[in-house]
């Protein structure tokens, strides 16, 4: 498959930014201070959903204050690609967090079905309790479950196609340095 970087530089240079750089960081240190304050006494284990959870998780895991296991799982309903499908499974948690607390670390809660199976896949493989943060909490009413909401948010965005901080267009961009929505989208 050929890629246009001439559409996906153009997609950059007309894009709206939605959050500088600076507000995301100031974002990401207030979920982590929640989290510190609600999850240090219980022994988490972190699973950073990839790819679009790496930057956000790479960011936030150094700001937790307590110790933790990390690691990561991969899934994903878009495989580059801007409207998703069935959920596939790149990679599977491989640290046992049978009786343990886990904290699911994602880029955006847009829909939730990504998420939503990730949570469940959790409970019933025996974890004591998830945990989810993530970066942006789209606002729409097309959420997959009424009642799925992530316990730590960074920041609320509109309904646009937003990229950036791990939130890819078409597998690009994932490394611009703020929240950004693609123009006309």
């Amino acid at each position: 498959m050929s890629v246009d970087l001439a559409h996906i530089r153009q997609v950059m240079a007309e894009a709206d930014c939605l959050y500088a750089e600076a507000e995301v960081d100031a974002a990401i240190d207030a979920v982590a201070a929640q989290i510190n304050g609600e999850l240090a006494d219980r022994n988490p284990v972190v699973f950073c959903v990839m790819n679009g959870g790496l930057i956000f998780s790479g960011k936030l895991v150094p700001k937790l204050s307590f110790p933790l296991e990390l690691s990561y799982l991969h899934a994903t309903r878009y495989r580059n690609e801007t409207s998703g499908g069935e959920l596939f499974w790149k990679a599977k948690p491989e640290i046992s967090f049978i009786d343990r607390d886990v904290l699911i670390v994602d880029d955006i809660l847009d829909e939730g079905h990504t998420l939503g199976a990730i949570i469940d896949f959790c409970r019933h493989a025996g974890a004591a309790a998830v945990h989810t943060a993530v970066l942006v909490d789209k606002e729409h009413q097309r959420k997959a479950r009424p009642d799925l909401k992530a316990d730590y948010v960074g920041l609320s965005c509109v309904d646009r196609y937003v990229f950036g901080y791990g939130m890819d267009y078409k597998g690009y961009w994932r490394n611009a340095p703020g929240i950004y929505a693609v123009k006309g989208m």
